[in-house]
């Protein structure tokens, strides 16, 4: 029996339910697919689950969501991070309308000249929507592989010779069933801590178990230390609530979200009286006890908060695209969770 016999028959036995497969059942629409791949990029399946159902409600077609404007499709992403996602995500919609009529193509070089589908997500959609003989490899797969075959070589370099034992084992029938099995049993099975040996259906095969090593591999380079940049979040409210918000350039670190005026985010000590001197209007602010700590993937940032009432005559000064957003209606904006603390940090205080 192969290693996809095993894997399959305990896979008919054992299938999580993933995002999609609730609104097509056994076998989704590439787009489905698509969509939920891209949100369970650095995402948890448990997160993901109730922002797909509330975006195939509002958009429950690639050409519905292309139509849609970006500022709509960031504001219902966010919370969710990573926001490049978001971006590409309607890029690529737009592009699937307008150069393939609405259909997902087939082939692995026209779904990676699509905005942010890579080589794990062409190979998932091939896989799984078109049951092509595709190897999808994410996080959960490289340590399927990495144990089965103890490979001992630390991440990232491992990446090729991973990507190489799994592509040998993919099946020719069932492509798309197999490759979600893969997924799931790293997810449940060959976990990152604990993995469930005595139950996993590769068990008799797998090297690292012979070895008694499962449970550190696959091995990791190790991780620089992220550097933490400071800065001042000025939050300027209105006499009946409202805050002012200004729109992120459309490219870099959040691009197209909304967001708090701020100082620039630097390395080093934080002069709150320099960072000040950024204050989008002048205001009699006051620095909030407290403050902001958020990480994104490459730094740390702290966050002072400062607070003022506007007044008549800095409103004369407001920038160009700055918008007043009562704090009933901040879910509607496309405000990412790091501006989303900095304004419940205002408000508490």
């Amino acid at each position: 029996m192969t290693h996809a016999t095993r894997l399959l028959d305990w896979y008919d036995r054992h299938r999580r339910t993933l995002p999609w497969r609730a609104v097509a059942g056994k076998r989704a629409a590439p787009y489905l697919v698509w969509l939920s791949e891209i949100m369970l990029q650095q995402t948890t399946v448990a997160t993901v689950g109730d922002y797909f159902h509330r975006f195939v409600k509002r958009w429950p077609t690639v050409e519905a969501l292309a139509a849609a404007p970006i500022d709509d499709v960031l504001s219902t992403w966010a919370g969710m991070g990573y926001y490049a996602r978001a971006r590409n995500l309607h890029a690529c919609a737009r592009a699937v309308t307008e150069q393939h009529g609405g259909n997902f193509p087939r082939s692995e070089q026209e779904l990676r000249a699509l905005p942010g589908i890579g080589p794990y997500t062409a190979a998932a959609i091939r896989a799984i929507a078109f049951d092509e003989p595709a190897s999808a490899v994410d996080g959960n797969v490289e340590r399927v592989i990495a144990r089965l075959f103890a490979i001992e070589v630390p991440l990232p370099d491992a990446k090729a010779v991973i990507a190489l034992r799994a592509a040998e084992l993919v099946p020719t029938q069932r492509a798309g069933d197999y490759a979600q099995a893969m997924m799931d049993l790293g997810a449940t099975v060959c976990t990152p801590r604990r993995p469930r040996c005595v139950i996993c259906p590769l068990m008799a095969d797998c090297q690292a178990r012979k070895r008694g090593n499962a449970e550190e591999l696959p091995r990791r380079a190790p991780k620089a230390d992220k550097p933490t940049r400071r800065g001042v979040a000025f939050v300027l409210s209105r006499k009946d609530g409202a805050v002012l918000l200004r729109k992120r350039p459309a490219r870099g670190l959040l691009g197209g979200m909304d967001e708090v005026p701020s100082s620039d985010w630097r390395e080093g000590a934080l002069s709150v009286a320099e960072a000040l001197k950024e204050a989008p209007v002048p205001a009699k602010w006051k620095v909030l006890e407290g403050g902001v700590r958020h990480t994104f993937t490459h730094f740390h940032l702290e966050l002072a908060v400062a607070h003022a009432i506007a007044t008549t005559s800095g409103l004369a000064r407001l920038a160009p695209g700055s918008a007043w957003c009562t704090i009933d209606r901040m879910t509607e904006r496309a405000l990412p969770t790091v501006m989303r603390k900095v304004i419940a940090h205002a408000v508490k205080s």
